[in-house]
């Protein structure tokens, strides 16, 4: 599907923030409600002993659905991509800290269904029928753990009908969460989230005519009820309606007092505060927030060191979702996968000169980005595109990459430009030498200059930006980088 610039945004931002949630939750899993306002981090830890910026099982499964969707880009609902996906949640279950009691009953009991039929790997029907098998005997099987991982489905369906992603979502739960609950939870949260990429709407109720009258009925209680609660009040939130309930309510709540990045921060910092399943109600509530708000959104803090199964990044949760709301599987050749960025048809690229605040802080155009290792330089801050070969001498910890166009097609440039100051400040404080780039050292590098300038001399954005332009004489901010730069 043919995004636009802030599409491919939301699209990009609903893995990452899916798994910051995650990884913001681990360490408070399975604990009380914390009082409000109570500061909440990635410190890990937990029952399960992830490590700080680790996501947990929530985001491990969802990337396996991801990428067997990925390269399934013409036929998401297919029985190979079904396939693909069951496959990596066995390989998943295999090596993970955790995996919650029924999916890892449903796997278990798919394995012997493929071995008596003769077949070393598990279909997904052996999934589907041992998932049914599980409800039947039990007559409980609406844990959360289809909603943890459903987003990105949302993010193939784009280009499709609501109505097929709704049933769609409904397969895919029931691969191991038969119940009805499971199903119309994971259906009414893809539809929200796809609306949210397309639109940057908030809107869980889109789905509701998907439903039978009895059913959606039974649902706008329940998310009427939500909208009257606070997340802590969902107190058996590993049952999927107060999961959903939880996330939902951690969005609404905090709607009131902030908008944009603010609002997916708050959100999620509202979620985990909820208590009990922390790091699943976090996951479900940051797809819906990365959807509507984007990976821009995302604070760099959280994304610098996020990882988890099977040693990943954001970089790479961030490319597929992109790839995945493309609808055109991996192309290697083009960014964000390719190894390098074309920049030639720009003209002279080459520019480099110390910040005159900071001689620690070099700013330059791209080119200057193969003089890293000459240099000694530690960390690199980009503002453009790069391939995935151009900085492998910085660990990647080390290199911040911010979506950032020289115009108005930016998602929340305020915030965006100060979250790269902030993370120059931060390598700085750190004690490592820093490149602050874009591709010409003219607009983008001199506006986040001036305002690491400003923190560091103390002065003015707009006087320090005079400073910047003594040393990159071609430094010209366009005009609503000035204006940014003007406000207090």
């Amino acid at each position: 599907m043919k995004l636009n610039s802030l599409q491919k945004d939301r699209a990009a931002g609903v893995l990452v923030t899916l798994a910051a949630g995650d990884a913001l939750g681990a360490g408070y899993e399975f604990g009380a409600p914390l009082p409000e306002g109570t500061p909440v981090s990635m410190k890990g830890g937990g029952p399960f002993g992830f490590a700080p910026a680790e996501w947990t099982d929530d985001t491990s499964m969802a990337v396996a659905l991801a990428e067997a969707l990925v390269d399934s880009p013409s036929a998401p609902g297919s029985a190979a991509a079904l396939i693909a996906t069951v496959r990596a949640w066995a390989r998943w279950a295999a090596e993970a800290k955790d995996v919650g009691a029924q999916t890892s009953s449903v796997i278990a009991a798919a394995r012997r269904l493929a071995a008596a039929g003769g077949r070393s790997e598990a279909h997904a029907s052996d999934f589907a029928t041992a998932a049914a098998e599980f409800h039947a005997s039990t007559g409980r099987s609406a844990g959360n753990g289809s909603l943890m991982r459903t987003a990105p489905l949302a993010l193939a369906y784009l280009d499709r009908s609501p109505s097929e992603l709704f049933a769609q979502a409904g397969v895919v739960s029931a691969l191991t969460h038969a119940d009805a609950d499971a199903l119309e939870a994971c259906g009414l949260w893809c539809v929200a989230i796809r609306k949210a990429v397309l639109t940057g709407e908030l809107d869980v109720r889109a789905g509701l005519d998907l439903l039978p009258a009895a059913r959606a009925a039974v649902w706008l209680e329940r998310i009427e009820t939500t909208e009257r609660s606070r997340p802590r009040d969902f107190a058996r939130n590993g049952w999927v309606v107060e999961a959903f309930q939880g996330a939902w309510s951690a969005i609404r709540l905090t709607s009131a007092s902030a908008s944009g990045p603010a609002h997916l921060r708050a959100a999620l910092e509202e979620a985990v505060r909820g208590g009990r399943d922390t790091d699943t109600v976090a996951a479900i509530a940051g797809g819906l927030l990365g959807a509507a708000y984007g990976y821009s959104a995302v604070p760099f803090e959280w994304r610098q060191h996020l990882h988890g199964w099977p040693g990943l990044r954001a970089r790479d949760l961030m490319a597929l979702g992109m790839e995945l709301g493309r609808g055109q599987g991996r192309r290697m050749d083009s960014w964000p996968r390719a190894a390098t960025h074309d920049y030639s048809m720009w003209g002279r690229t080459d520019a480099l000169v110390q910040h005159p605040h900071d001689d620690g802080v070099w700013l330059g155009g791209v080119g200057s980005v193969a003089r890293v290792a000459e240099l000694g330089i530690e960390a690199v801050v980009s503002l453009c595109r790069l391939g995935t070969d151009e900085v492998t001498s910085i660990p990647v910890h080390d290199h911040a990459t911010f979506w950032l166009a020289d115009s108005v097609n930016n998602a929340d440039p305020d915030f965006v430009l100060r979250e790269a100051a902030a993370a120059v400040e931060r390598y700085r404080a750190e004690g490592k030498t820093v490149l602050l780039h874009c591709v010409r050292a003219e607009s983008r590098t001199p506006t986040v200059a001036a305002l690491y300038g400003a923190q560091a001399a103390g002065v003015t954005p707009l006087r320090a930006l005079e400073d910047v332009r003594r040393v990159l004489p071609g430094a010209r901010p366009n005009p609503l980088f000035m204006e940014l730069l003007g406000r207090p």
